[in-house]
């Protein structure tokens, strides 16, 4: 499965069985880009044409058939002002490294530059730190609309499958709450809260393990 087969919010398709996406274009065009063109001219769009013609129809939620990121619960545990950081990681932290990375979208398939992330996740042992920031972290999207988080693999917090808890908000936009699956994990299939429209693709990179996801919002 590659990372266009599936971008968080729908089912994935088999290779072979589905069109070439505005989106799946986009992305191309964004890491194709170098950054400083990217800086002097504004983002590059697959659907960009050439001042001439005529403008084109905005296609709701992408023409991939995305939908918006669902939302999920917050739960318990959220925690304002947590550090502005991309990576969890500190000395001395058990778990398995975790590299998750992707874009935030508007609903027009447009990327949304400087778009906060806040995380926050269970430790290994599947415990939550509520009295400091540990694996607590935000950060913002760059001018691709791109973002990566270092990060653990997250425990198992009791009657929950694991997960990792977000909030997205594009500048100015309304806050989108959720939280993201790991696939084939055993407890997806009884946890009351999963949505596998919240499944991120994940691989194995040595001992370490890479996700990508990437997030649908309103008002970007």
């Amino acid at each position: 499965m590659t990372d266009d087969e599936h971008t968080g919010t729908g089912t994935p398709e088999p290779v072979g069985q589905r069109p070439v996406s505005r989106k799946t274009l986009l992305k191309a065009a964004l890491i194709a880009v170098p950054m400083p063109a990217l800086l002097g001219s504004g983002v590059a769009l697959a659907r960009d044409h050439r001042p001439s013609d005529p403008p084109l129809t905005p296609t709701p939620y992408c023409d991939d058939g995305d939908d918006p990121t669902p939302p999920q619960t917050e739960g318990p545990y959220f925690k304002p002002h947590s550090p502005e950081r991309a990576s969890l990681l500190e000395p001395g932290m058990r778990g398995t490294r975790l590299t998750v990375s992707g874009y935030v979208f508007g609903p027009t398939c447009r990327p949304v530059a400087h778009a906060l992330l806040d995380f926050w996740q269970a430790d290994t042992a599947g415990a939550y730190d509520n009295t400091g920031f540990r694996l607590r972290g935000h950060q913002y999207t760059d001018v691709r609309g791109a973002f990566a988080l270092t990060t653990i693999v997250p425990g198992l917090y009791p009657s929950r499958t694991r997960h990792i808890h977000v909030k997205v908000q594009a500048p100015g936009g309304p806050i989108l709450t959720t939280q993201l699956y790991f696939p084939g994990e055993p407890r997806n299939n009884t946890d009351p809260i999963f949505n596998a429209a919240l499944l991120m693709n994940v691989r194995q990179a040595g001992p370490a393990k890479q996700a990508t996801f990437d997030f649908v919002v309103a008002g970007g």
